[in-house]
């Protein structure tokens, strides 16, 4: 008897710890929801939606997941916080829009001089991995991504100088306004699905964003002057993130699975910003947009207005310990390795 009762006890030790661990031994589905910023026919919406369809692919339709576009599960504002209290499994929005809940990854939004969007999305990779900052701790990240070098946009009005932009209403967000107050212009806040209608209706004189919107959201359609002034151009940091507890549900194969799934379309997302913000330089010249370059002598003048963006960045960050000098210093260093052409990153797609 002795021998049956543990002959039976290893067999139950063995469906609880092996079975789990080396795949679908019970065949059992499961089911999770994905809250999307993005529309389903943006570039963005549609990488959501072909991760979702690599998932249940490779844990062989045992992970499904049913995808909500478009704000249509919950708001873009409320997807972080929406993943964390479980109104959805998964959730892709910005980290912007919950302002003051993750200053260590503020470092994105500065004007530091970012290029193209497969490099940022490899920097806000590589700082999540190295820095682990806690901030984020009450999701599962799934992967970052951030978009390319984001610009000032006007409706009508040329801007060659500092002084061009005094007291123009621009949209902004967190750091960028900041940004815009140090080069005499007034920033408004508020979502970026607001947007088009603000500047076709005369409620803000320009925005701030990637020529990717210029196509991906329209804007070109309302804006005509689109202004590159090289050393302040900024990034903008986006989640892809898990509830937790649902994470932590999940077997060991689709876990690994869905790991090996990120690193690949960090990739993918990077390469789909950098095309995005040429097809979107494409539609605004279409459209009768004009292409503005901040001259050098200028250029300098502005890099210097913009000082206290960062050094307030710095303060802050101490203020809340986190370390955020230390970021700063990496990715100063990592955005002189893109620009001497010295890049390299698993997060980067081919080298570019």
């Amino acid at each position: 008897m002795k021998r049956t009762i543990t002959v039976i006890g290893a067999l139950l030790l063995l469906s609880v710890f092996v079975f789990p661990l080396t795949g679908w031994a019970e065949g059992k589905t499961v089911t999770l929801t994905y809250s999307d910023l993005f529309p389903a026919n943006h570039v963005n919406g549609k990488m959501a939606a072909s991760w979702c369809k690599e998932v249940e692919k490779r844990t062989n339709g045992k992970v499904k997941i049913t995808y909500y576009p478009g704000q249509s599960l919950t708001k873009g504002k409320e997807a972080y916080d929406g993943v964390v209290n479980g109104l959805s499994d998964l959730g892709q929005s910005v980290l912007q829009y919950t302002r003051g809940r993750f200053p260590l990854m503020d470092f994105i939004n500065l004007p530091l001089g970012y290029g193209k969007g497969s490099v940022s999305t490899a920097i806000i990779n590589e700082v999540n991995e190295k820095f682990k900052p806690k901030e984020l701790n009450d999701t599962k990240v799934m992967y970052l991504h951030a978009h390319g070098p984001g610009i000032i946009h006007t409706r009508e009005t040329p801007v060659h100088k500092m002084a061009d932009l005094k007291g123009m209403k621009i949209r902004s967000h967190g750091p960028t306004a900041e940004m815009l107050k140090c080069l005499g212009a007034t920033p408004v806040a508020f979502p970026m699905p607001e947007l088009y209608q603000s500047l076709q209706k005369g409620v803000v004189e320009g925005a701030v964003f990637p020529m990717e919107a210029a196509k991906g959201w329209k804007l070109a359609e309302v804006t005509k002057k689109h202004i590159t002034c090289s050393p302040i151009t900024y990034s903008l940091g986006f989640f892809v993130v898990m509830n937790k507890k649902k994470w932590d549900s999940l077997p060991a194969d689709a876990k690994k699975a869905i790991e090996e799934i990120n690193v690949e379309w960090a990739k993918k997302q990077g390469q789909t910003w950098n095309k995005a913000d040429e097809d979107g330089t494409v539609f605004a010249k279409e459209k009768g947009g004009e292409m503005i370059e901040i001259a050098p002598d200028e250029a300098k003048k502005w890099a210097e207005a913009v000082k206290p963006v960062p050094e307030n960045y710095k303060k802050e960050t101490k203020k809340r310990g986190v370390p955020g000098d230390e970021v700063l210093t990496y990715v100063m260093k990592r955005l002189k390795n893109a620009d001497e052409g010295k890049f390299k990153s698993k997060y980067l797609s081919d080298g570019k």
